[in-house]
């Protein structure tokens, strides 16, 4: 029986953008007077939000008005690097014309701020196909709790689990997983073996070729 629902993370994702983050976040961890290695940003920090970062970062609380500083300032240089880059994951439009026109309900659930959501939705003009953008203003709790993704099946009035999820992120598939969605990962940063460890149903490398199995479950009977 086919999904009624497909709900995709953004960085990593619909869009090859991570190194970039990874790159504004080192030069803003130098600012900062702490030196962090690329690494940890790739591996213990993908899919979290700016307000759980910082803290961990810096080892101490980080009031509101200085975490909007400090965001602004990485977020902003992490879309200069970008800007020049800009585009989708390889048959990224293609799949969502396809799962758009077969009657599959669609939103995207991103820990990014909002003008970088944004950015990649109108820049690349994406927006139209999502009825439903949910982001970290949204829940209480960031991946991997599963709070992200069950925001978004509730708005699109879909059971949780007949939903699928694209996610890039070891943190964004535990929180794929506790939702009790599918899960597929999409191995842009993250290795694929790394996200089939953390619970990745299937895995591909981007959207041109999907595994038979998600083709099945996305638009069979449809």
């Amino acid at each position: 029986m086919a999904l009624a629902a497909a709900i995709f993370d953004l960085d990593g994702t619909l869009v090859d953008n991570l190194p970039f983050h990874v790159q504004a976040w080192v030069a803003m961890s130098r600012a900062l007077g702490v030196e962090t290695p690329a690494e940890r940003f790739e591996r213990d920090f993908n899919g979290w939000r700016n307000e759980e970062i910082f803290p961990a970062l810096l080892g101490r609380p980080v009031p509101a008005e200085e975490l909007a500083r400090l965001s602004e300032q990485k977020e902003s240089h992490y879309r200069a690097l970008y800007a020049p880059h800009l585009t989708p994951l390889r048959g990224a439009r293609e799949l969502l014309v396809r799962l758009r026109d077969a009657g599959v309900r669609l939103a995207v659930a991103s820990a990014g701020p909002r003008p970088n959501r944004a950015f990649v939705l109108d820049g690349l003009q994406l927006r139209p196909f999502f009825s439903q953008v949910i982001g970290a203003e949204d829940v209480t709790r960031g991946k991997p709790a599963p709070d992200l993704f069950l925001a978004a099946a509730r708005a699109l009035g879909v059971d949780p689990a007949a939903c699928v999820v694209f996610e890039d992120a070891v943190h964004g598939i535990h929180a794929a997983r506790a939702a009790g969605m599918f899960a597929v990962g999409v191995a842009t940063l993250t290795p694929a073996d790394i996200l089939r460890d953390a619970g990745a149903h299937w895995v591909t490398s981007d959207f041109a070729s999907l595994p038979a199995d998600v083709e099945e479950l996305l638009f069979s009977g449809r």
